[in-house]
This record gives C-alpha cells, sequence and structure tokens, in this order.
C-alpha cells in the first residue's frame, strides 16, 4: 500500500469572498455544495511517492446563523462534508491506485463584526449601506472525519485545528474589497502509523494564510462575481520532534467567483480556482458549485 497521510484541502487553501459582509439579525441559511477536484496530493514532502494525483469529490452540507453578539452582527456556519475519490501515484517502480470514500471533520465557524456594522434588523438593514467592515472569526476543526494511521488516503486529520483570522471589507458604489489575514493552529496527531511498529505523535507548525478579493456587483441582474487569491505558509511537520523540513508550505492560488440569485431565497454560487506557486500542496485544480436557500427567521 502507498503511505499514510492525509489531504489537506480544507486548510489554508480556502478562497472565501465576502465571508465579513453582514446580514440582517436572524437570517438563516443552507447550502449544499459540490467540489470537484484534480490535482497533485499533499503527502507533505515526507514520502518518495512521484506523480500522485487525485480525482475526488467533496458536497458539503452547511448551515448559516446571523445574530446579536452584545450589539455586533455575528454569525456561525456549521459545515458537514463527505467525500469520494481515486487515487494514483509510483512508488518504488510500482503505480499503485487506491478509492476512498468516507466523512471529512466537521467545521463551525464564528464571525463577530468589531467595526461598522452593528447588530440590525431586517428594516434598518434595508436602508443601511456598507462603507468600512472589520470582523473577528474563528474556525474550528473537530476530528470527525474517516482516519486510518496506517492508511494513505484520510479524509480526516485525526486532530483539533483552529483558525483565527482578522477580516477588512469595503464598499466602493458597486465594487468591494476583501482582505484577510489568518492561521492555522494544530493540535497533535497521537496515531500517526504508517511503516512504524508502534504509532507516533505527529505534529505541524502553524500555517499562515493572507487572503484578498476583489468583487463586483451588477444591480440590474442581482448577481455579483469576484476575482479571488490567496497566499499561505509554514506547516513544517515533525514526528517525535524529528522535523522534517521538506513539509514547509510556501503556495498560492487564483480563481474567480459568480453568485446569482434566481428565487427570492434561492441562488446559485459557482467558483474555480488553481494553483499559480505550489511548493508543497495546491498544486490541483478546484470547481465548486453552491446551492443556497435562505430566509429571514422572524418578520419585522
Amino acid at each position: 500500500m502507498l503511505a499514510s497521510c492525509f489531504i489537506r484541502f480544507l486548510s489554508a487553501q480556502e478562497l472565501s469572498p465576502r465571508a465579513y459582509i453582514i446580514t440582517p439579525v436572524h437570517s438563516n441559511a443552507i447550502n449544499l455544495t459540490w467540489s470537484f477536484y484534480d490535482g497533485g496530493v499533499d503527502f507533505n514532502g515526507v514520502y518518495p511517492y512521484s506523480g500522485t494525483t487525485g480525482v475526488y469529490h467533496v458536497p458539503v452540507l452547511s448551515y448559516y446563523h446571523a445574530f446579536s453578539f452584545f450589539g455586533r452582527s455575528a454569525n456561525v456556519t456549521a459545515s458537514l462534508p463527505y467525500g469520494v475519490g481515486h487515487f494514483e501515484g509510483n512508488a518504488n517502480g510500482t503505480d499503485q491506485s487506491i478509492y476512498r470514500s468516507g466523512l471529512l471533520d466537521f467545521s463551525a465557524r464564528l464571525s463577530v463584526n468589531l467595526y461598522g456594522g452593528k447588530a440590525m434588523r431586517l428594516p434598518e438593514f434595508l436602508s443601511w449601506k456598507q462603507k468600512k467592515l472589520l470582523g473577528a472569526s474563528l474556525k474550528v476543526v473537530a476530528p470527525a472525519g474517516q482516519y486510518n494511521g496506517n492508511a494513505l488516503i484520510n479524509w480526516g486529520i485525526n486532530r483539533w485545528a483552529l483558525k483565527p483570522e482578522l477580516g477588512y471589507s469595503q464598499r466602493w458604489g458597486h465594487w468591494i474589497l476583501d482582505s484577510y489575514a489568518g492561521a492555522w493552529f494544530y493540535t497533535v496527531n497521537p496515531e500517526f502509523g504508517y511503516g512504524l511498529p508502534a504509532p507516533k505523535a505527529q505534529t505541524e507548525a502553524p500555517v499562515g494564510s493572507l487572503e484578498g478579493h476583489f468583487s463586483y456587483d451588477f444591480p440590474k441582474v442581482g448577481l455579483w462575481a469576484s476575482f479571488d487569491s490567496d497566499f499561505w505558509w509554514g506547516g513544517e511537520h515533525a514526528f517525535t520532534n524529528r522535523s522534517v523540513p521538506s513539509s514547509r508550505q510556501l503556495s498560492s492560488r487564483l480563481g474567480g467567483t459568480v453568485s446569482v440569485p434566481f428565487t427570492r431565497h434561492q441562488s446559485i454560487k459557482i467558483a474555480y480556482s488553481d494553483g499559480v506557486y505550489v511548493r508543497v500542496g495546491g498544486n490541483y485544480q478546484n470547481l465548486q458549485v453552491a446551492w443556497q436557500y435562505s430566509w429571514i427567521g422572524k418578520r419585522w
């Protein structure tokens, strides 16, 4: 079998335009997202596998809710993904392939506006015009996904991950600029066991991330489109305190997003991204199609 590792696409590589835009209190949304990935698989620079690629699909069910947090606009999003994919690689001159399906790790994100966006009911929100917004968020990934320390492909990472982040958003007419700065922090995976007589502790250094989006509203048709980019670095791995310098990441992605409403409560969002500079991880193409149903929980 191929070596034990995990796929790291639920990490610093996320591209999320308008993540700090506020909504009225008691706003709700259900999202069904289908993500298609095609390209290189991240083995953290640890194993001698060449040409390792994967074609995998990740449907995600998520729920969003907006509320008032000490008078500031806030929201929470919970997501549960599932993965299905085929992976191929060459180990010591031998071509190998494998199929995997299973749950990925559960994640939840809490976001709170710090400046420019107080909590508003619907009538007040309709007359409000965005200028500058400053927000903070915390994303938590819980180790609920499929994991086997002796397997090559694992949908879960078998440890907790935390991402604190600051986000800035500014509007000029129909244009919106978004920029975020954050970092991923990981707890220890105590069950890394590939090729070892007994499991060892796997640790990972923090991964810093920068993200930017420039989007435009098309008011006559009700849609918006954005240009998306990110950059991340760090994440050196260590096994029982023995570091692996080749696992240090330094990569960037570019992409675009279009969101189209087609009823009062429903919209479709389509996004595409690809790696433009890849040292470790991120060398894949990603296509996402998401359906959203949104509503206000109370009548005002």
